[in-house]
């Protein structure tokens, strides 16, 4: 019976044109179609629209008080040819993604993986202890605290009292302590929600997957990870993975946090705060819509570069 009906559902489909069937299939399944709307509404409304809202304004000059003024690729070429700060907000970006992002996403799977071990209501708190410093607004005034410029700062108070340093250290406002704080700190918050989501995984995975797994040869807990684990996880890990490029390429609220804005010589000046500096301070929307472009497309880079390897994984 079911494969005549799959032989007639096949005949049909030949018989029509690709809108004719995709009308058909729309409307068997208005019912879906139905519940995802105010979603998909959503997501059309306050990020595709706002996506080529950017990309349009990026060839103008606009300060949002006169009409758009069509310039083509000035803005760009400013940027890449006139605009040093950007370069230098460029390569403090790209330094702060490569180490942060995959730091971050690899701690929170291993983490995660070790987490989901322990008994469940040892799991419970210790899975608050490591998501907490991503919700509490206090880290930075800990870190604020600990290296802070004078010798009350915990940091400098000790190193003063050993007698290592002479002078109190401007942690902060030195241009060779400044980033590795920032980063360290930016690490210290990175376990957040994909941090959970790695943790739900784990919780959903078949036991029985690891018994199978066992009889067809898997010898230790690594190859269990990398045949077993990690293939039943790829919407996680996927999920994941794109908070924590978000996340690296969105660097900059720790920055203004600990260092503020600019900090010392522009030498933790994200792409964020160039497009906090145009937007946000000076009103050169035109120009900020540029900055906001290249990084979204920085973004969909990097995305694509993490599907591609993600989809190696278990093979």
């Amino acid at each position: 019976m079911s494969g005549q009906t799959e032989v007639k559902h096949a005949v049909s489909r030949k018989d029509m044109t690709r809108a004719q069937w995709t009308w058909k299939e729309m409307k068997r399944n208005r019912v879906a179609y139905v519940m995802i709307a105010p979603f998909m509404i959503l997501f059309f409304i306050f990020t595709v629209i706002p996506v080529f809202l950017s990309l349009f304004l990026s060839f103008t000059s606009f300060n949002m008080l006169e009409l758009p003024k069509f310039i083509f690729m000035d803005n760009y070429i400013r940027l890449f040819l006139d605009d040093d700060i950007f370069i230098i907000a460029i390569k403090n970006t790209l330094i702060f993604a490569a180490i942060t992002g995959p730091a971050s996403y690899f701690m929170s799977l291993f983490i995660a993986w070790f987490i989901n071990e322990l008994t469940p209501k040892v799991r419970a708190v210790v899975t608050l202890i490591f998501y907490a410093p991503s919700i509490s607004g206090s880290v930075y005034l800990i870190w604020g605290t600990l290296f802070s410029n004078d010798s009350y700062g915990w940091v400098n108070g000790t190193l003063l009292n050993l007698g290592l340093i002479d002078q109190p250290i401007l942690w902060f406002y030195n241009e060779k302590y400044v980033m590795p704080l920032c980063i360290v700190v930016a690490l210290w918050t990175s376990l957040g929600t994909a941090f959970l989501s790695f943790i739900a995984g784990l919780q959903t995975i078949d036991r029985s997957l690891y018994e199978a797994a066992s009889v067809d040869g898997l010898k230790n807990r690594w190859q269990e990870l990398w045949y077993v684990t990690l293939p039943v996880m790829k919407p996680q890990l996927m999920f994941g993975a794109v908070l924590s490029i978000t996340g690296s390429f969105g660097f900059g609220g720790v920055v203004t946090a600990l260092a503020g804005f600019p900090s010392v010589n522009y030498s933790c000046w994200t792409i964020m705060h160039h497009l906090d500096d145009y937007g946000g301070q000076r009103w050169e929307v035109g120009y900020a819509s540029a900055i906001s472009f290249l990084l979204f497309c920085m973004m969909i880079g990097a995305n694509l570069i993490v599907n591609k390897l993600l989809s190696k994984v278990g093979q």
